[in-house]
């Protein structure tokens, strides 16, 4: 009886609530809020708002705008898939409500809970997680959505905070699959000796420009050309074979005594950093990619950073991982990685996302991707290190990381020696108890979670058709494969 009066009592209040705002009156608000919240259909609005931030605000601006995208896709997912159908809540009867404020066309889905006001939220707290100050351009716009839902009569205040909520949990678990960082570079080892290049003389640059989203005002490599104007710059198209572009670059700066530059994604930067290894190169990474981890691990957040590092001549030696196939036909081979190593769910999610981010960007794709892999994918038996387990995920990291929820976020130290290994086991109900650990935050705890740091793992009994993934690069998996370490094998400038 108690629930029930209660019930009630919250029912009458948001009638009560309801028509206090429909019959109140509200200067300045008529011309602006139908409109306001018409823009914010289909999420037309946000789409608009992100563009100009990801235009004018910078690195901060684009990362801020991808997150706030990503927490709108998701809080979008969630409350039409799930909230809507578990409450099918009527209207509200727009009588009480001035003709001038309704909207022409009026909704015919269920009230509760507001779709306008999960988005508005989501987008706003994804916003706000990375940057402040354009969370708090952002924070007053979603606020006027979400009120206009009552104010034109299509919600309930009930439904509006319900949405409200949805989009911040949204926000939340977008955060968990794909943390936020500090921003701070990593450690390295004592500086090394490399070669400081006035005006960039003596570096040779490949700039691949399929490499994260297309930069239409200020390219990355007409960046680099003002920036470091004796450079040599060399820029990759479709038709174009990387590696035999960087091998040409690297032997150019052997010819004249400097450096290999190169220009876009982690798996392009993995690629070079081989090269400059064996050609006993320092290497200079300008950020080009999606999510450029290693150059800003280096602490290079832009072109002008790594052109400071390159004039200064200030480099550091860093650590190198590889795995080694023992599959090769004439022998094993090694193969390099800066960042990150995956075996089981997460070569699938890289497949899917970079399926999915051409249509709709890569932060939408990574959270899509990672719904689908959690409903879809399935465990792998596996021998590790002799011991024969059913896992679920393998993750190995050049260097320890630190992490918040599900993801890998940033390094303390490039030159530690080990390799960060991460490992979710199968069984029943392990999926959800995982996303359930890494959501609340308490991941590290969770009994499908173990981790430990290790100078080799040494992995047997992959079956046909396995993948792995190394750096965003998804390759066949070998029956059988060594992760070691290659302590400061690699020079690189850093500022």
């Amino acid at each position: 009886m108690k629930h029930r009066a209660r019930a009630h009592s919250l029912k009458m209040w948001d009638h009560k609530l309801f028509h206090q705002v429909a019959s109140h009156s509200w200067p300045g608000a008529e011309p602006v809020l139908p409109r306001l919240s018409r823009s914010a259909n289909h999420g037309l609005l946000w789409f608009g708002v992100a563009a100009g931030i990801a235009a004018v605000g910078g690195r901060d601006g684009r990362r801020a705008a991808l997150r706030g995208i990503g927490s709108l896709a998701l809080a979008s997912a969630t409350v039409n898939t799930v909230g809507k159908r578990a409450v099918r809540r009527a209207r509200p009867i727009v009588d009480a409500v001035p003709v001038i404020r309704r909207l022409r066309h009026q909704p015919f889905t269920t009230s509760f809970p507001s779709g306008h006001a999960a988005s508005a939220a989501a987008f706003a707290t994804g916003v706000l997680m990375e940057s402040g100050r354009w969370g708090t351009v952002v924070a007053p716009i979603a606020a006027s959505v979400a009120f206009s839902r009552v104010y034109t009569g299509v919600h309930y205040p009930s439904d509006v905070v319900a949405g409200a909520a949805f989009g911040m949990g949204a926000a939340l678990a977008v955060r968990a699959l794909i943390p936020t960082s500090d921003g701070s570079p990593a450690d390295v080892g004592p500086a090394v000796n490399a070669p400081s290049l006035p005006e960039g003389r003596g570096l040779f640059v490949v700039v691949n420009e399929l490499s994260g989203p297309p930069a239409l005002l200020n390219p990355p490599a007409e960046r680099i050309r003002t920036a470091l104007p004796m450079a040599g710059v060399a820029e990759r198209t479709e038709d174009d074979d990387l590696a035999e572009l960087l091998e040409k670059a690297a032997q150019q700066a052997i010819e004249h005594n400097g450096a290999l530059g190169v220009c876009g994604g982690d798996g392009t930067v993995t690629l070079a950093a081989s090269i400059a290894m064996r050609h006993s190169l320092p290497l200079v990474v300008f950020p080009g990619g999606t999510r450029n981890h290693f150059a800003l691990d280096l602490g290079i957040n832009t072109v002008e950073d790594a052109a400071v590092a390159v004039m200064a001549g200030t480099a550091a030696a860093v650590d190198i991982a590889t795995y080694t196939s023992y599959d090769t036909p004439g022998g094993a081979e090694a193969v390099p990685f800066v960042n990150t190593f995956s075996i089981g769910s997460y070569p699938e999610l890289v497949r899917v996302r970079e399926r999915w981010s051409r249509r709709v960007g890569s932060w939408p794709a990574s959270v899509l991707a990672a719904v689908h892999v959690l409903r879809t994918s399935e465990p792998v038996d596996v021998e590790i290190n002799g011991r024969r387990r059913s896992v679920w995920l393998i993750f190995a990291g050049n260097c320890e990381y630190s992490s918040v929820g599900l993801a890998p976020v940033r390094r303390r130290d490039l030159n530690d020696g080990i390799l960060d290994v991460r490992i979710v086991d199968g069984g029943p109900f392990a999926r959800t108890r995982l996303v359930g650990a890494a959501v609340t935050g308490f991941l590290t705890r969770s009994p499908v979670y173990s981790a430990a740091k290790l100078r080799r793992l040494r992995i047997r009994g992959l079956g046909a058709g396995s993948h792995l993934a190394y750096d965003g690069e998804v390759v066949p998996a070998p029956s059988e494969l060594l992760l070691g370490k290659l302590p400061s094998a690699l020079v690189v400038y850093r500022p």
